[in-house]
C-alpha cells in the first residue's frame, strides 16, 4: 500500500490512478491523517445469458410468493389512514 499527501495526489493523479489500475491501494492523507483510499475495482464476471435468465426467474418467483413479515395484512382503511 502506498501513502501520498493530498497535494501530491492532486498533482499526480494520473500516476496514482495507474497504480490503482495495476492492483495497488493508495492511501491519501491530509496533514498526516488518512482521509481517503484509492483501490483497484474488482469486477465480477457477469455470467452467461442462461445464468442471468435463471437468476431473474428465481427472483421473480420469490417476489410472487412474497415475504412473510410475521404480521397481519393491513386493512384498506389502515393503508389509507392519514
Amino acid at each position: 500500500m502506498t501513502t501520498v499527501g493530498a497535494r501530491e495526489a492532486n498533482r499526480s493523479f494520473s500516476k496514482i490512478l495507474r497504480e490503482a489500475e495495476s492492483g495497488k491501494t493508495v492511501t491519501i492523507t491530509r496533514n498526516g491523517r488518512p482521509v481517503a483510499r484509492l483501490e483497484p475495482l474488482v469486477v465480477r464476471p457477469k455470467g452467461t445469458k442462461k445464468q442471468r435468465e435463471k437468476a431473474h426467474a428465481e427472483l421473480m418467483a420469490l417476489l410472487e410468493r412474497g415475504f412473510d413479515l410475521g404480521g397481519k395484512a393491513p386493512t384498506r382503511d389502515e393503508m389509507h389512514e392519514r
